[in-house]
């Protein structure tokens, strides 16, 4: 990036969770603008976004929105990513997407910038934010598998409700108030994208984020499959995942078993190698209780770990806990993280 350039910068699906966020850190990092254009579907057009204490109005996007853009953000959904992104990228702009549109094409880097920052060099104007759950995942995997090796990862997830957009949150309120008040608690509401039979979130557990494949995994849990291979370079790394709706708004949440390829470590080896990674913190001391929780994770931009320990029956074996607020690092962040390093390194297309 060289000092004092300002660019422009266009976000999509800017009235979003998502969106919203990465205005606020984008402000937050007093990120290089020289101009702000916030782009929406027809609907949201028209609403006003404060940004460093000027009133934007959102566009709704369109092929011309792009005309003179240098970076755009995407977090709209994927059928608008599919639309737009190629369209922005014609006219110049480089397209750092937050949706699952593009992150298993082999022509396009799927980045996490702590584990896989030189794969940014190979993009063609397209560059993919992973899923949300597999960044902070990969985040803590690879300083251990740098140093160690990993030949096996099982995770079972715990996401907040946030991960579905406001609109989940927003019934998660509403279901708590009315189960302590001895309502009803209406069934149709936390719908599973394209699914007909639906649950309600509070107090309960949905073992079910987005909709199941054939071979019995839901489609997130084959996106953490298969991104986790992408980013790491390893694509015969044995991954597997179960995915899990639980009722709080903030942070994912994972319980994580790996197994490693060098013999003879102990917890403390694993500690030492977490203690010096980017955009890892360390909490782990079980005399004190001391570990990461959703809500402690909550607000803050690095991936937490804690409750790392030896397996009980498997020598090259290790359990873990990693937490990390998702619309942060698990999104806005990350996407903001990335347009940062595409500017550091002068990989603009113009």
């Amino acid at each position: 990036m060289t000092k004092g350039s300002l660019y422009n910068i266009a976000v999509v699906g800017a009235t979003g969770a998502v969106g919203q966020k990465i205005l606020e850190i984008l402000e937050e990092r007093d990120f290089p603008i020289k101009q702000l254009k916030l782009l929406s579907s027809k609907r949201s057009a028209g609403t006003k976004i404060n940004f460093k204490g000027k009133e934007l109005i959102v566009e709704e996007a369109t092929n011309a929105s792009f005309d003179n853009v240098d970076v755009a953000l995407f977090s709209a959904g994927g059928s608008v990513s599919k639309r737009f992104a190629p369209e922005a990228v014609n006219r110049g702009a480089v397209v750092v997407d937050n949706t699952s549109a593009y992150r298993m094409d082999e022509q396009v880097p799927l980045v996490v910038p702590e584990v896989n920052e030189d794969d940014l060099s190979t993009h063609t104007g397209i560059i993919a934010n992973p899923n949300c759950s597999t960044i902070q995942m990969v985040a803590a995997l690879k300083p251990i598998k740098e140093a160690f090796g990993i030949n096996r990862v099982i995770v079972s997830t715990y996401q907040a409700v946030s991960g579905a957009g406001n609109q989940a949150v927003e019934e998660l309120k509403l279901q708590a108030e009315g189960f302590l008040k001895g309502e009803e608690v209406p069934s149709e509401v936390m719908p599973v994208k394209g699914d007909k039979k639906h649950y309600p979130i509070a107090f309960n557990a949905l073992p079910q984020i987005d909709l199941f494949q054939d071979n019995g995994y839901t489609f997130e849990e084959m996106k953490m499959i298969n991104e986790t291979r992408k980013i790491l370079h390893a694509p015969d790394l044995a991954v597997a995942a179960t995915c899990v709706r639980l009722p709080f708004f903030t942070s994912h949440a994972e319980s994580v078993y790996i197994e490693v390829e060098q013999e003879g470590l102990t917890t403390k080896d694993i500690w030492k190698v977490l203690e010096n990674a980017e955009g890892i913190i360390l909490q782990d001391d079980p005399s004190n209780q001391e570990y990461p929780t959703p809500q402690s994770a909550a607000g803050k931009k690095e991936v937490f770990v804690g409750r790392v320990r030896k397996d009980l029956d498997h020598p090259k074996g290790f359990h873990m806990w990693i937490v990390s607020d998702n619309l942060l690092k698990g999104a806005a962040w990350n996407t903001v993280q990335i347009a940062e390093r595409v500017l550091e390194k002068g990989l603009l297309l113009k």
